[in-house]
């Protein structure tokens, strides 16, 4: 049995039912205990997106946001959509916003408990995340552990190297013909540039690179969305029939069953959001904030951005255009749909700068998270090994096979959320007390402002 055999049995086990149903079952838990919170209590998150009160921590609550969705919004938003419809149909679309919705309420979950177990560790930095709350809050110092030893797995092996740098080495000689050795140097140097200033050297990188990023692959999917206005709404109409109706084969589309859709939508979504893998906790810890409830409905938001807006978006222009159902697969296949309402030249472009600034930040993000995992594990000791272990892999990550990269990063991914998911299961009461009484509160001082 070859290696690739081995990762792909283990990876269907740990992204079969079982897992998929924890997370969206969480999701759904949350979602009626707290009262539809990530609906009800949307536009107050977004309000609190650039407040500060002053807590402690070490970054602003908008600066922990961003260092969330630098490595949340990646390849996820343009390949994963791209893969998820090319597999699923326009159906598999439906079932990523499903998993958003519901995930939401999950990283809500996940990141107010960061806050509230959060310490300061041997360094005098902010450390909290899944680990400290599954060890603090359950009790459970081993499967604290277990957590830390997948995050520093995603870390090396998963979203935070192997994907990325892939993905960005392919994109710069399809578009650009840059050498894959020229990219794989200049990308490590870039990084350890940025990665040995620390947490604060990301977040700012991330705030000036994240928002823009978003904001201009938006504007460039309403570009492209005006040239097919008449299509919009028969594209909404296919992805909610297709997402409980099986889908013919059609050109280079094979074909899709309704559980085709259901698992790849789930799946993609969550690989896209992250939301419930325990990801985004260990930068919400270092807000400056001294409500836990206000940050979860700051990251919160995230999975609003990252899903409901720009894989959204992706998704629609690969609909409209047609290039679903053509031959072409993942990020060549967005670049195509970007090509049908402008030049493809300027198609490629767009897809192609997304994408190596996307993915760019995901390493950045994905290098904090498991800085803080290994951090745990080790003290504090050793903390320039990690760094330059991560460094080399980022120099190796574009010469290994594509295949085998999106294997182990599925299989490590879906391994680090069950302890996190645990723990917010765990920990449910928690969560919904300091909900309860946070609102309690904060009713009881809009009535005082108002008197």
């Amino acid at each position: 049995m070859t290696l690739h055999q081995i990762i792909a049995d283990i990876n269907a086990v740990v992204w079969g039912p079982l897992t998929l149903c924890l997370l969206v079952g969480t999701g759904i838990y949350l979602t009626l205990r707290l009262k539809l919170i990530q609906m009800v209590r949307l536009p107050m998150a977004m309000g609190l997106l650039f407040k500060s009160d002053g807590g402690k921590g070490d970054l602003s609550p908008f600066a922990a946001l961003c260092t969330a969705l630098s490595a949340t919004i990646g390849t996820g938003n343009i390949v994963g959509v791209a893969t998820a419809i090319k597999i699923g149909g326009p159906g598999a679309l439906f079932w990523m916003w499903l998993a958003a919705l519901f995930g939401m309420a999950t990283k809500y979950a996940e990141c107010l408990l960061a806050v509230k177990y959060r310490t300061t560790d041997n360094e005098g930095r902010i450390a909290g995340g899944p680990m400290y709350y599954i060890e603090k809050g359950l009790g459970l110092s081993w499967l604290a552990k277990i957590f830390a030893v997948f995050g520093v797995g995603v870390a090396f092996f998963g979203i935070g190297t192997f994907a990325q740098v892939n993905a960005i080495s392919d994109a710069m000689t399809i578009a650009f013909h840059v050498p894959t050795w020229v990219t794989a140097v200049v990308l490590t140097l870039l990084v350890a540039a940025v990665t040995l200033g620390g947490v604060k050297r990301i977040a700012s990188v991330a705030q000036k690179v994240v928002p823009t990023m978003a904001i201009a692959y938006v504007l460039a999917c309403v570009w492209i969305l005006a040239h097919f206005t008449d299509q919009i709404i028969p594209a909404f109409e296919l992805v909610i029939h297709s997402a409980f109706t099986p889908v013919s084969a059609a050109g280079g589309f094979l074909g899709a069953t309704v559980a085709q859709a259901i698992q790849i939508g789930i799946a993609r979504g969550v690989f896209s959001n992250e939301s419930g893998l325990g990801s985004a906790p260990i930068a919400a810890a270092a807000a400056k904030t001294n409500e836990p409830v206000e940050q979860g409905l700051v990251n919160m938001t995230g999975t609003f951005f990252d899903t409901i807006i720009i894989c959204t978006m992706t998704g629609l222009v690969l609909i409209i255009t047609g290039v679903w159902n053509g031959d072409t697969a993942g990020a060549a296949m967005t670049s195509a749909a970007f090509s049908m309402g402008s030049s493809a030249m300027i198609g490629q472009y767009v897809v192609t700068i997304s994408l190596v600034c996307f993915a760019f930040t995901t390493i950045l993000g994905w290098n904090y998270y498991g800085e803080r995992c290994w951090h745990y594990l080790t003290s504090g000791r050793a903390k320039g090994a990690y760094q330059w272990i991560f460094i080399g892999l980022i120099a190796v990550g574009s010469f290994i096979k594509l295949d085998l990269i999106w294997l182990l990063a599925d299989t490590v991914n879906g391994l680090m959320a069950i302890p996190n998911l645990i723990a917010i299961i765990g920990l449910r009461k928690v969560i919904v007390s300091e909900t309860v009484d946070y609102f309690i509160r904060y009713k009881l001082a809009n009535l005082a402002a108002k008197a």
